[in-house]
């Protein structure tokens, strides 16, 4: 058996992957060349495989994506491909659910409009300081302009290894979780309400925050549209850390001047980097971050415990991890 590996990894992670692949010799190819020549008799591959390299495959039988997200991986002939595809899905799941909690966190407490405004002055009142002197259980303006995290639902579309991820950090700050999703079945953990994709409208109608969670497919590109949003609570706010093609950036912008939706917060666009010259970068109500939740420091060694596992499962015939449906791209 043989594995061939494109674009080559550096000589320790090489090291390693030998080591996985026990009897299963490694092919390190150093430009397109090679592994147009390593391919013909290869079994396995890694790397970015193209249109040129899978048709000149005779026996190949797996490819291990060196991404979670396949809509720049795929192409036609490897989706008709009777090769099993597996993607890295699960190497940011915490990482990101932490930066949308993060999110949450600044909308419910006003953290990004202090730190942009630098005067003392709470959101919702003029002065310093909240006044009790209208008694007991009386609600003023600048408690009103702050939410109160366990009051709040929020919704997740797209329930996979992210969103379970997120529906797990919610619970934690005991908000009420909605979920849809068009696979599982199964809550992620007690208290969360899991619901099939048919049921999305009521999702958007209950939740205070809407986190995208879902994969950019044929079905969920331009899923959010004018209409989406204008399904959404008034004072709700969307959290997209899915795919960029996911939202319309253009009805985002115009729902959120007509003040159809409370506010948006954004790790991923449309395009990438979002222009300066954006309105969305203007907007008090809207966090944007450079396409960052997935960083940290874990990440590199997860990638590798990935690509290592399944190497070994392949070489001895066992089950791989994260087996994806090629059709649907995730």
């Amino acid at each position: 058996m043989k594995l061939v590996v494109y674009p080559p990894v550096e000589a320790d992670r090489l090291e390693q992957l030998r080591h996985a692949a026990g009897p299963m010799r490694v092919a390190n190819c150093a430009d397109a060349a090679e592994a147009a020549r390593e391919i013909v008799d290869a079994d396995a591959f890694f790397g970015k495989i193209t249109p040129e390299l899978l048709a000149a495959a005779r026996q190949l039988r797996w490819v291990q994506s060196p991404t979670a997200s396949l809509e720049h991986f795929l192409f036609p002939a490897l989706i008709d491909h009777p090769s099993t595809l597996t993607n890295m899905r699960g190497l940011f799941s915490d990482v990101i659910a932490d930066h949308v909690i993060g999110y949450v966190l600044c909308f419910a407490r006003n953290l990004h409009l202090y730190i942009r405004r630098r005067r003392w002055q709470p959101c919702g009142g003029e002065g310093s300081r909240v006044s009790f002197a209208q008694g007991p259980g009386v609600v003023n303006d600048i408690d009103r302009a702050h939410l109160h995290i366990s009051d709040c639902t929020l919704g997740v579309i797209g329930c996979g290894e992210i969103g379970a991820e997120v529906a797990r950090r919610a619970r934690a700050f005991d908000m009420t979780v909605l979920a849809v999703d068009p696979v599982r079945t199964e809550p992620p953990c007690h208290g969360v309400e899991l619901w099939d994709m048919v049921r999305l409208p009521d999702l958007l109608a209950a939740s205070r925050f809407v986190v995208i969670c879902a994969p950019h497919t044929p079905d969920t590109e331009r899923m959010v549209h004018r209409d989406f949003l204008q399904r959404m609570r008034p004072d709700a706010f969307l959290i997209n850390i899915g795919r960029g093609a996911i939202v319309v950036l253009d009805d985002l912008v115009a729902s959120l001047n007509a003040s159809e939706i409370a506010g948006a917060a954004l790790d991923v666009f449309e395009t990438e980097p979002l222009p300066e010259s954006h309105p969305l970068w203007a907007m008090e109500n809207v966090i944007l971050t450079p396409h960052v939740a997935g960083f940290s420091p874990r990440i590199a060694e997860r990638h590798l415990a990935v690509l290592l596992e399944n190497t070994k499962r392949f070489a001895h015939g066992e089950p791989l991890r994260n087996v994806v449906n090629k059709a649907k791209w995730f």
